[in-house]
């Protein structure tokens, strides 16, 4: 479960390293807490320097500190439970950024994600995870 004002690593080749959250979407029940799965809105805090020759290609993704963007959680430190009984937990809390119409900015991701993944309706994310857990 990530809460509003959480930081997540970003694991794909967008350009950002880290990110805050600050809104969960379509979750009235849960408060503003988020877990694996849910889309989430959040803000660049850091982010990997564009080279001066990337600038004048437009094909490349420019992710800049700042940037508002949506993104996806794909791992959470709150353990969570799956239906035999197994509890799964990450180091660390971690997303991959998405454009207005859901799909990833990235082309690569480094870094497991979770399978609940696969039943929330991401599996393009899942096919492009080196691991799944």
């Amino acid at each position: 479960m990530i809460s509003l004002k959480g930081t997540l690593n970003v694991i794909d080749n967008s350009g950002a390293l880290l990110v805050e959250c600050v809104n969960v979407l379509k979750h009235k029940v849960n408060h503003g807490w988020g877990g694996v799965g849910d889309e989430i809105v959040c803000v660049v805090k850091r982010a990997r320097p564009i080279p001066a020759a990337a600038l004048a290609s437009s094909t490349i993704v420019k992710v800049r500190r700042g940037d508002v963007r949506r993104a996806v959680i794909v791992r959470t430190k709150k353990p969570m439970r799956r239906p035999d009984g197994r509890m799964v937990r990450f180091d660390d809390n971690a997303a991959v950024l998405l454009n207005n119409k859901r799909e990833m900015l990235g082309t690569r991701i480094s870094g497991p994600v979770s399978a609940e993944l696969r039943l929330k309706g991401w599996g393009k994310v899942v096919s492009l995870a080196p691991k799944v857990l």
